[in-house]
C-alpha cells in the first residue's frame, strides 16, 4: 500500500478558493461591516492641528546669506532639538502651560482637556499622555521642525501646539546652547476629523476578511483528511475505483429529520439526473469485469459495503441491483443489514418475513422472498430481528444458502452493515466473489478506508472495487467540487449499544444509508 505525501498544487488551491468563493465574499462583507462599526460607533473622532519652526544654527548671524553648511547644520540641530522636547520635564511644562490657558483662552476647559488627557493626582496633565497625542518630525527632511498635535477636541489639538511654540524656545536655548527656533505662525484649530478614517478602515477590514477566509480554508483543506479523489484511493491503496456517483436526491433534509416515511431516491425516480442513471450503468458494466476476474466458486456474488454508517452503501446497492436487472439478468437483491435495515423501505415492500426467517430454517426461502419488485429483480429483506446477527451469518447454513441462490441468479447482491463497525461482511467471505466497497466523497478518511482494507485482509476479503459516492458539482460544470462538513456517528450506536439492548425497527435514516 503506498502512502505518498498530498502536495497542493497552484492550480489545486485556486480550484480550491474557487468552489469557496461565497464564503471568501461573505467573509469579506463580514469584515467590512465590523470596521465600519468599529469606526462608526466605537472609536473616537479625533482633530489634528500642527506648528511649523524654523531652526537656525548661528543665532547671533544678522547676515542674509546663509551657505550651504548652515543648513546642513540647521538640519542636524533639528533632530536634537526633537528629543529635547520629547524630555518629560518639557512635556510637563507645556501641560501646566495648557492648563494656565483656561484662565485665558475660552476655547480651552477643563473637561476638554480630561477628555483628551491623563491627569495625576497633583492636578497636572501626564507628560506620557501628552507624547502620545504629538508627532514631531523634519518637513520634508529640511531644517523646518513641524508638531502635530492629535486630540480628541479641535482645539486642544490647536492650543497643545501653540504651547510647544512658546516653551520651545527659552528650553532649547538654555539646554542646547546652540541655534535658535523661530516659529511660522500659530496653530489653528480644524474642526474636520482626521480620524478613524472610516473608508479605509472598510477597506481594510474588508481585505482582512477575505484574507481570513482563504487561510481557513487552505488550512482546513490541508487538515483534511477526507478522500475526494480517485485517483488517490488507486495510488495510495491500490484499489479500484469501478464508480464515481454525484450527490442526489432530497440533499436539503438536515440531520436528525430522517423518519421511517423519508424517501431514499433511486435510479428508477423520475427526479434522479441523468448522468446519475449513466454512472450506474456505466459501473454497470465494470462491475461484470471485476466479478469476473474473481476466484470465488460463487463469482456471481457479491456484497456492497462501507467503511462508515450513512456513506450510501443501501441506496448503491439497490442502484446497482436495478441497473443489473436492466439487462435482462435474473438479479437477488439480499438485504443483510440486520441491524438497521434499510431496503424494504427503499422498495416500499413489508419485512415480516426475510432473511433471519430462511437462515434460522423458520420459512422456506420461497415464502420469504419478494418477487419481482420490479422486472427481474426479487428482493429478500432482513426479515425478524435476530438477537446474533454475525454467528447466524457466519454459520455454514448460510454458506449453503448463498450457494444455491448463486445457482438460481446471474447476479446475488448482498447489503451489508458496514465493515468497520461490525464483522459481518467478513464472515461470508467465503461464499462471495467480494466486497465492493462505497465511499463517501468529503466524509470517509484515509484512515477509516486504511482499516477497511486492514479488516478485509485480516478475513482475506477481497476487494473488487470502491464507489466514490455523494460527489458535490459545480452546477452545470460536473467538476469536484470541495468537501463539506459532516461528523461521524458514534460506531456503538449501529444497530446494538454496548448494553446490548435492540434499537427500534423504525429508527431513522439518512436518505443516503
Amino acid at each position: 500500500m503506498q502512502e505518498n505525501q498530498e502536495e497542493l498544487s497552484l492550480k489545486d488551491i485556486l480550484g480550491l478558493l474557487i468552489s469557496k468563493i461565497w464564503i471568501i465574499i461573505i467573509m469579506g462583507i463580514v469584515g467590512l461591516g465590523i470596521a465600519f462599526c468599529i469606526s462608526k460607533f466605537v472609536l473616537p473622532l479625533k482633530y489634528s492641528s500642527s506648528v511649523s519652526m524654523y531652526v537656525k544654527s548661528n543665532a547671533n548671524k544678522e547676515d542674509s546669506n546663509v551657505n550651504i553648511n548652515e543648513l546642513n547644520a540647521s538640519k542636524s540641530l533639528v533632530s536634537t532639538y526633537i528629543v529635547v522636547l520629547k524630555n518629560p520635564t518639557v512635556l510637563k511644562e507645556v501641560g501646566n502651560e495648557l492648563i494656565n490657558m483656561i484662565d485665558t483662552n475660552e476655547d480651552v476647559t477643563e473637561e476638554k482637556i480630561k477628555k483628551c488627557f491623563s491627569i495625576s493626582s497633583d492636578g497636572t496633565i501626564e507628560p506620557n499622555s501628552i507624547l502620545s497625542c504629538v508627532n514631531m518630525q523634519s518637513s520634508g527632511g529640511t531644517e523646518v521642525l513641524e508638531i502635530t498635535a492629535t486630540t480628541k477636541d479641535a482645539d486642544i489639538s490647536a492650543a497643545l501646539c501653540n504651547c510647544f511654540a512658546k516653551v520651545a524656545r527659552p528650553f532649547l536655548m538654555r539646554v542646547v546652547g546652540a541655534g535658535d527656533v523661530q516659529t511660522i505662525g500659530e496653530a489653528d484649530a480644524h474642526y474636520s476629523p482626521v480620524s478613524p478614517r472610516t473608508k479605509m478602515n472598510c477597506l481594510i477590514g474588508g481585505f482582512a476578511g477575505a484574507f481570513l477566509a482563504i487561510v481557513i480554508i487552505i488550512v482546513a483543506d490541508l487538515l483534511d483528511n477526507s478522500i475526494k479523489s480517485s485517483d488517490d484511493i488507486t495510488h495510495k491503496f491500490d484499489l479500484a475505483v469501478i464508480g464515481e456517483i454525484d450527490q442526489f436526491g432530497d440533499s436539503k433534509m438536515k440531520k436528525g429529520e430522517a423518519s421511517a416515511n423519508a424517501k431514499r431516491y433511486t435510479i428508477l425516480d423520475p427526479d434522479t439526473p441523468f448522468y446519475v442513471n449513466e454512472s450506474y450503468k456505466a459501473m454497470r458494466t465494470n462491475i461484470t469485469f471485476a466479478l469476473a476476474a474473481s476466484t470465488s466458486k460463487n463469482k456471481n456474488v457479491f456484497a456492497v459495503a462501507s467503511a462508515n454508517p450513512s456513506e450510501g452503501k443501501s441506496t448503491t446497492a439497490a442502484n446497482i441491483a436495478i441497473a443489473l436487472s436492466q439487462m435482462d439478468c435474473k438479479v437477488l437483491l439480499i438485504d443483510a443489514d440486520l441491524r438497521k435495515p434499510v431496503q424494504h423501505r427503499i422498495f416500499k415492500v413489508n419485512n415480516k418475513l426475510g432473511l433471519t426467517n430462511v437462515l434460522v430454517q423458520m420459512e422456506i426461502f420461497e415464502d420469504c422472498v419478494k418477487r419481482e419488485v420490479i422486472p427481474n429483480l426479487d428482493l429478500l429483506t432482513t426479515g425478524t430481528k435476530p438477537p446474533n446477527p454475525s454467528e447466524i451469518l457466519a454459520s455454514e447454513y448460510t454458506a449453503d444458502v448463498l450457494s444455491g441462490l448463486s445457482q438460481m441468479y446471474d447476479y446475488v447482491i448482498i447489503d451489508t452493515p458496514p465493515v468497520n463497525v461490525v464483522s459481518d461482511a467478513m464472515v461470508i467471505s467465503k461464499s462471495i466473489a467480494g466486497i465492493l466497497l462505497v465511499l463517501k466523497y468529503g466524509v470517509t478518511t484515509y484512515e477509516d478506508l486504511k482499516e477497511a482494507t486492514r479488516r478485509t485482509e485480516l478475513s482475506n476479503t477481497s476487494i473488487v472495487g470502491c464507489v466514490l459516492n455523494g460527489i458535490k458539482r459545480r452546477s452545470g460544470a460536473h467538476s469536484y467540487k470541495y468537501k463539506y462538513k459532516y461528523k461521524y456517528k458514534n460506531y456503538y450506536s449501529y444497530g446494538y449499544g454496548s448494553s446490548g439492548k435492540k434499537n427500534n425497527d423504525d429508527e431513522a435514516h439518512s436518505v443516503n444509508d
